[in-house]
């Protein structure tokens, strides 16, 4: 007989409910300070001398496939956002690159080339292969015709890319076919893939995804606004073909219709189910209940703007932010007058088939800390990289190497739970996106994610002396 939440919360041991408490009080403690991190940053040119990051002492940075250069099949598109880098056979990294293309229907300017899935859509992802020394070798389209291409991440049963449409625009907005699903681009792939929507996935505004050790699929919500956004996980039918389709679910943690948009506290463990969304595709055209309306019905969790996601190395735990949830009370405002936060990073492990615990990882106590973390990576050493997408224009933080007002950073998470800077943007004010590590820990790679004009974003590859901090 299955285990019902009654039952799993009275079983629940002892023992790991102490372990939860005393992790608690070690994350909570070593949030209070400052990280050490890597030292003091300083501005860091890359081959054409211009000052792209500021980085540690030690760190070197290349960067190629600039906004408007000319590669396999046009220009390298606009807006580059969340990435996964797989290794090579023979050596070398290949890179699957998200563009969050947001153009109106039909409009080319900028946009990914080809038609795809919809040909009034200019989103999808470029594939870029590095040799073993770096240098680029090709690059070319992998997804077209999908529309704002946020982030995504690794499927490692099938070894590909999961790119996830952060839109549900559609028909009704003037493109050729919905939108608001998520795409499997596999990792050998040699050009353009025929697009299929995983449907069975869900139709919401998806922004990230990865497949734990199981297969299980876990993936955030970026809804915004008043109603809040769910954390979602996919049991597929069969965890080799996720086309194959499967059971759609929401995150319930804590007591039924929890709202973890605020007033939650870091390191204590929240017991959790899931509930079933019975229509994971929606007729929102005609007004049928959207996802996260579904799964709040059921008394699932209500969160605020999830965003980056990715898996812990024990390939189980995953980790996953909301940017702007949190106490500490940026300068926006939601429609219903709910204040927005910093931000908070969040941990979910699954302990049985139907249940797992949710801890408040990490949460931002104001913009100089960190402000509206987005993507995000697990880094070799098992720490946490997040990307911020500085939400938050009216606080005008800014950083003593960089001359805008609103900058965007790299912020690296320890083992001791403490923030500190690893990168600046000094290029421009644009967010930093798509962090991850080549599969050999050597090689930081991160998109500056650019204004659409040639040569704002790039993609940038950072080395140096990873042994010497938490990362």
């Amino acid at each position: 007989m299955p285990t019902t939440r009654r039952q799993f919360l009275r079983h629940m041991s002892v023992a790991a409910l102490g372990t939860l408490a005393a992790h608690a009080r070690w994350v909570e403690a070593g949030a209070l300070s400052r990280g050490v991190g890597y030292g003091s940053l300083r501005a860091v040119h890359d081959a054409r001398g211009v000052p792209v990051l500021a980085l540690p002492p030690g760190f070197t940075l290349s960067t190629f496939s600039r906004i408007g250069e000319s590669f396999e099949g046009g220009h390298v598109p606009r807006n580059l956002d969340g990435m996964a880098a797989f290794a090579r056979a023979g050596g070398g990294v290949r890179l699957i690159r998200n563009h969050e293309v947001r153009n109106k229907p039909g409009v080319t300017a900028g946009a990914v080339p080809g038609t795809g899935y919809d040909s009034l859509s200019g989103g999808g992802c470029t594939v870029l292969d590095l040799d073993a020394s770096g240098r680029l070798e090709r690059q070319f389209v992998g997804l077209a015709g999908t529309h704002v291409n946020c982030a995504g991440g690794i499927a490692w049963q099938q070894r590909a890319w999961l790119s996830c449409e952060e839109t549900t625009d559609g028909p009704k907005q003037g493109y050729g076919r919905k939108h608001g699903y998520v795409f499997a681009v596999p990792a050998h792939l040699d050009r353009t893939v025929t697009p299929a929507p995983l449907v069975a996935m869900g139709r919401f505004k998806h922004e990230a995804a990865c497949a734990d050790a199981n297969g299980v699929v876990y993936l955030t919500e970026d809804a915004g606004g008043a109603r809040g956004s769910g954390f979602y996980r996919f049991l597929p039918s069969d965890r080799a073909d996720l086309a194959q389709g499967g059971r759609l679910q929401m995150l319930r943690a804590g007591e039924a219709f929890l709202d973890a948009r605020q007033r939650r506290t870091v390191g204590v463990g929240l017991v959790c189910d899931w509930v079933d969304i019975p229509d994971p595709d929606p007729d929102l055209e005609a007004g049928k209940p959207s996802c996260f309306e579904q799964g709040r019905a059921a008394g699932a969790t209500q969160f605020n703007r999830l965003e980056g996601l990715w898996l812990g190395q024990d390939g189980k735990t995953v980790y996953f932010t909301s940017t702007s949830g949190g106490d500490a009370k940026g300068p926006d405002v939601n429609a219903d007058g709910f204040v927005q936060g910093y931000g908070q990073v969040w941990r979910y492990v699954p302990t049985a088939a139907e249940h797992g615990v949710l801890t408040l990882h990490f949460e931002s106590s104001g913009g100089s800390v960190l402000d509206s973390p987005d993507n995000l990576c697990v880094t070799p050493q098992g720490g946490l990289l997040l990307c911020e997408d500085d939400a938050s224009p009216k606080d005008a933080d800014r950083h003593p190497l960089s001359g805008f007002d609103n900058v965007n950073r790299l912020v690296g998470l320890g083992a001791d739970g403490a923030p500190f800077v690893f990168a600046v943007n000094l290029l421009n004010d644009s967010e930093l996106a798509g962090a991850c590590f080549s599969p050999d820990g050597r090689t930081l790679f991160v998109n500056v994610f650019g204004d659409g004009t040639p040569g704002s974003g790039m993609t940038c590859a950072i080395t140096g002396p990873w042994q010497s901090g938490p990362l």
